[in-house]
Formats: structure tokens, C-alpha cells, sequence
């Protein structure tokens, strides 16, 4: 499942950094935090590597 805005993006790799070891998990904040804990490292990988490029910066409601 690809990002749907470049904030999930960023969060999702900040998730994936702490889940592999590479950052501490007390240094996520926001939706990082719950992601890290919530999804699967092959979820993560798969929200981190979206392109950025055409996403918009926040998800619409």
C-alpha cells in the first residue's frame, strides 16, 4: 500500500528506522510512534518507499 501524503511517508521511515535498530524508538514522535509498534517492518517498507514526488504534503479528509 503506497503513502497517501508525504507526511505518512516520512513517519512510515522513521518507523522503519527504529524497527530495524538504525534510531531509538524514544526518538519517534507523532504517528512514527504508533506506526512502529502497529505494522509489520514489510508494511512499513512499503509506505516508506512511495515516491514523494506527486504526494501532496498533508492527506486531504
Amino acid at each position: 500500500m503506497p503513502a497517501r501524503s508525504k507526511a505518512q511517508q516520512k513517519a512510515a521511515g522513521a518507523a522503519l528506522a527504529a524497527k530495524r535498530g538504525d534510531m531509538k524508538k524514544s526518538e519517534l514522535k507523532g504517528a512514527s510512534k504508533d506506526m512502529v509498534e502497529s505494522m509489520t517492518e514489510k508494511e512499513l517498507e512499503d509506505l516508506a518507499e512511495t515516491k514523494r514526488k506527486d504526494l501532496p504534503r498533508k492527506k486531504d479528509n
